[in-house]
């Protein structure tokens, strides 16, 4: 639970904040529901400014999204290794403590900056943007910003990034997409990972992940992967050459690319007011 997100509101609680309850209103007055939009209109608004230096510098930012222990890192390495001749790379990690996963993708001759958030489940503009000051954006082609393990909130936050991968590994239920809609309904592709290990788990059935996945109607390609074994990893690497291009002919012709944000992740944070965005959006997926 954080306590910048909203995510401590739940339906059981709910009534306490919203149409005069108990705790709707702050120690000096104001409206507890303001304060949350508050914090996620000056999020959105830093994400506008990361986006624009990753722009300023042709820097495909991508947010990695899962649960703890799926993969991610083991996937940035392997990547780092297979592609870290042909593009530069930087990589942004988010825990709630330790340099453990910095460390070892700093291992491999990559800066990487860690983010330790503290309680928080998530990474926001902000933190993202501290961490920038500690890269040099000008030297890379793709950052890569390894969220908090969680299937809820990353989905909810801009961080100024390009595309959302959800990742879905096999030692987890295959009906993960069911139960967790939000995160990947946002997901631009479905990396499923640990594949080496399906043999040893008849329960898992990837074609049920994928149909749960349609059944959201994302139509997001997924590829099923292992950075173990190398399976499935030159498929990844095509889709991030293919997303590079992709980016960066959308920036020659006056736009950039955004990631799908999830509404209903953000529905208590939501403000009417208009933005005065200077960057065309695009929410399709590639």
């Amino acid at each position: 639970m954080c306590d910048t997100c909203g995510c401590n509101i739940t339906p059981g609680n709910e009534h306490l904040i919203v149409n005069d309850g108990k705790l709707s209103k702050t120690s000096s007055g104001g409206e507890a529901v303001e304060v949350l939009q508050g914090v996620l209109h000056e999020n959105d608004h830093q994400a506008m400014h990361n986006r624009q230096h990753f722009d300023q510098h042709q820097l495909l930012a991508i947010n990695l999204m899962s649960s703890p222990g799926s993969g991610k890192t083991a996937l940035l390495e392997a990547t780092i290794d297979a592609l870290g001749d042909e593009f530069n790379i930087g990589v942004i990690e988010g825990d709630l403590e330790t340099e453990n996963d910095a460390d070892r993708i700093r291992k491999k001759g990559v800066p990487a900056c860690q983010i330790s958030t503290g309680s928080a489940c998530h990474l926001d503009a902000h933190m993202v943007h501290d961490a920038l000051h500690q890269l040099t954006l000008e030297d890379l082609d793709i950052l890569f910003i390894e969220n908090v393990g969680n299937l809820v909130c990353p989905a909810s936050f801009d961080l100024g990034h390009h595309r959302n991968i959800t990742l879905l590994s096999v030692t987890e239920g295959d009906d993960k997409p069911a139960k967790y809609p939000v995160i990947f309904r946002a997901a631009d592709l479905m990396l499923l990972t640990k594949t080496d290990l399906l043999p040893y788990l008849e329960e898992f059935k990837p074609e049920r992940a994928e149909q749960y996945l349609r059944e959201l109607s994302n139509p997001a390609e997924m590829i099923s992967l292992s950075a173990k074994s190398g399976e499935g990893l030159e498929r990844w690497l095509n889709w991030l050459r293919h997303t590079l291009q992709h980016y960066r002919r959308h920036l020659a012709s006056g736009a950039t690319l955004t990631p799908a944000l999830q509404p209903d992740g953000v529905a208590l944070h939501q403000h009417t007011h208009s933005h005065d965005h200077t960057h065309s959006h695009d929410h399709h997926h590639s």
